[in-house]
């Protein structure tokens, strides 16, 4: 069973960068596509970033692009989230998620496309 784990979640000021990771257990991690998402209290849970099997084709939502950035190293079967100018709003429990159904270089941008999550990490953005 692949499972996907979330790290590096925390505290941070607003202004400020973090790097999440998502580990994937067992092997065959280069046949998933990989998404990070986020869902903050009262709100629907929602894409963030997401990157393909090969090439690194790459998906980023209007609220994250041009402060984040998502990458994959499947020899360590890792997929990062940087997020930088990190803000309140960005208050959120992030879930990174793998896609097995999704073709090589193609990006899934809806949750129902992803079929393997993790457990989620907390991001609080406060002064």
């Amino acid at each position: 069973q692949k499972q996907f784990v979330e790290s590096g979640g925390a505290l941070v000021q607003p202004g400020g960068s973090l790097t999440l990771s998502c580990a994937a257990s067992g092997p065959n991690f280069g046949n998933y596509a990989v998404g990070w998402f986020r869902q903050a209290p009262g709100k629907e849970r929602e894409l963030l970033a997401a990157i393909s099997r090969r090439l690194g084709n790459k998906y980023y939502e209007d609220a994250v692009k041009g402060r984040s950035t998502i990458s994959r190293y499947n020899s360590n079967n890792t997929v990062y989230l940087q997020l930088n100018n990190l803000k309140p709003e960005d208050t959120a429990v992030y879930y990174c998620a793998g896609a097995s159904r999704a073709y090589s270089i193609y990006v899934p941008i809806s949750s129902d496309e992803f079929d393997v999550w993790g457990q989620g990490t907390q991001v609080t953005v406060s002064s």
